[in-house]
């Protein structure tokens, strides 16, 4: 089995040398560099390859909300996944850190095996985005004074009343299980349906969906 290549961007090197203890002690996980920078980050995602990047938000030259939107705005990167490490869960960046592409974030007081399945979880192209997490972003969200959601009709008329249906629970932070249990739908439903809504929406993934679904004023009914 083919090693999840962890790319680790932190200024702190007491940081960085613990992240890089916690990664490899899993097997199917590797470290294939350490960034200082922002801008470092950006050369070695490309240059070693990397599946996973661990982003710290505040580091110096390049900060970790520029360097996402590099990366993921890379056709050359496209296979990337950005995953944040805050403070706190909710940093007071994360909103936009998602809203330029990353798949999720971390808490960095999070246990050595919360950050392992963060890492496979976006690696295998899903998000990072806990019901916490979730209400924190939209809170963070309906504070911002200079959003001007465009109207739902006009960015979600592609979905099916289904898909649409979907992606309102899913955009309240409720998990894909949870959605099954609450519409009656198998767990499979439900994922090839949220599968077929970020498609036509042009989304990475789910926390995209999270974002976009807010700026288009959809709000959540669960």
């Amino acid at each position: 089995m083919t090693a999840i290549r962890v790319l680790v961007a932190d200024d702190q090197d007491i940081v960085r040398a613990g992240l890089r203890l916690m990664v490899e002690s899993a097997t199917d996980l590797t470290v294939v560099g350490e960034a200082a920078t922002g801008g470092q980050a950006v050369r070695l995602a490309r240059e070693a390859r990397a599946d996973v990047v661990l982003m710290d938000i505040r580091m110096p030259e390049l900060d970790g909300l520029a360097a996402t939107r590099q990366i993921t705005s890379d056709e050359d990167l496209a296979g990337v996944r950005v995953l944040i490490l805050t403070t706190f869960e909710v940093d007071e960046f994360v909103f936009e850190a998602l809203r330029a592409g990353a798949s999720g974030f971390l808490g960095k007081g999070a246990r050595p095996e919360a950050l392992i399945d963060a890492i496979r979880t976006v690696a295998r192209g899903e998000s990072l985005l806990s019901p916490a997490a979730t209400r924190g972003l939209i809170a963070r969200y309906l504070t911002l004074e200079d959003r001007n959601p465009a109207p739902a009709s006009d960015i979600l008329d592609v979905l099916t009343d289904r898909e649409r249906e979907i992606v309102t629970l899913v955009a309240t932070g409720m998990s894909n299980a949870e959605i099954a249990k609450h519409l009656t739908l198998s767990p499979l439903t439900v994922k090839t349906h949220v599968n077929h809504a970020m498609t036509k929406l042009g989304v990475r993934d789910r926390a995209q969906v999270v974002v976009l679904a807010y700026q288009a004023g959809l709000r959540g009914r669960a």
